[in-house]
């Protein structure tokens, strides 16, 4: 498929997600989700060895992946229809944070808070609630192909009132602009449950040695930000979520430890919410055609 077809074929999936009936749109996205889970392509077989790792031993595998796609497709349905859905909507009773505390206590202290995040949820959703109750934010986006469709999830994303920074290709590397960011007493939201990079830190994940993104406590380390864990799950309609007691600062390695314990405690809480369709643990050493992604990735 060439770059333009699925740049069109996003942008009209898009468009008619937005209008049709909102229960037949859900049904739409359970039976796609169905149909990939029975197909078993790259991205769910990695998604049901991923579950294997963080739920006991004798869960039924077949069932807990046909849901969690279910759940990734309500992402994705969300994504689509966020624009339209009523603010009212999410900023309300529907919308619950256990120990909201943390988040608005470090947010006042205006020396910057980084919300560290892993693929869990409605991220784009709980996004658009966190500006539309007083906490705009910065966050940094990998780069898709094609640059059109970059440009459309990054104008999206600018729509809901989020600041977007290019995790690649922008004018300065994104840490600056981000540190930046904290020491304006800001707030940023990083998806931290994978590493991007060569400069991950080796963690304990579930009892097996996994790597995450440096990034969320080498910036509160620079700058004195506050270093939040924060989990998201759906709850029936609704959506729910678990704020972290901030990260002691300490040194890299231990602090990112820290947040990735606080991963596993909702992860092996929600499993069924966790998005994570690529490789986590290095061993054994993935084949290359296994590395893969699965859409635009958040």
């Amino acid at each position: 498929m060439s770059s333009r077809t699925t740049d069109l074929s996003y942008a009209l999936g898009w468009r008619v997600v937005r209008v049709l009936p909102e229960r037949l749109a859900a049904r739409c996205f359970d039976a796609a989700a169905d149909w990939a889970t029975r197909r078993g392509g790259k991205g769910v077989r990695r998604l049901r060895a991923n579950l294997a790792r963080v739920v006991p031993e004798g869960t039924d595998l077949d069932a807990l992946t046909r849901a969690a796609m279910r759940s990734y497709a309500r992402y994705w349905l969300e994504v689509f229809r966020l624009q339209d859905m009523p603010r009212e909507r999410y900023v309300s009773d529907q919308f619950f944070l256990n120990d909201e505390f943390h988040l608005r206590d470090a947010y006042a202290a205006g020396k910057g808070l980084i919300l560290a995040l892993p693929h869990m949820g409605s991220w784009e959703l709980a996004g658009a609630w966190l500006v539309a109750t007083g906490i705009p934010f910065t966050t940094v986006a990998e780069r898709l192909k094609p640059e059109s469709l970059f440009d459309r999830f990054v104008a999206f994303r600018e729509s809901l009132g989020m600041e977007v920074i290019p995790l690649t290709g922008g004018a300065e590397p994104p840490s600056a602009l981000l540190a930046e960011r904290l020491l304006a007493g800001g707030c940023l939201c990083l998806l931290a449950d994978r590493d991007l990079s060569a400069s991950g830190v080796p963690v304990d994940f579930f009892g097996a040695r996994a790597r995450m993104a440096a990034g969320p406590a080498a910036l509160a380390l620079r700058t004195g930000a506050a270093l939040v864990p924060t989990a998201l799950w759906f709850d029936g309609k609704g959506w729910g979520g678990q704020i972290y007691p901030p990260v002691e600062h300490t040194d890299v390695a231990t602090m990112t430890q820290e947040m990735a314990d606080a991963f596993a405690d909702s992860i092996a809480s929600h499993p069924v919410d966790w998005h994570m369709l690529q490789r986590i643990w290095p061993d054994p050493p993935a084949p290359a055609e296994d590395r893969v992604e699965v859409g635009p990735t958040r």
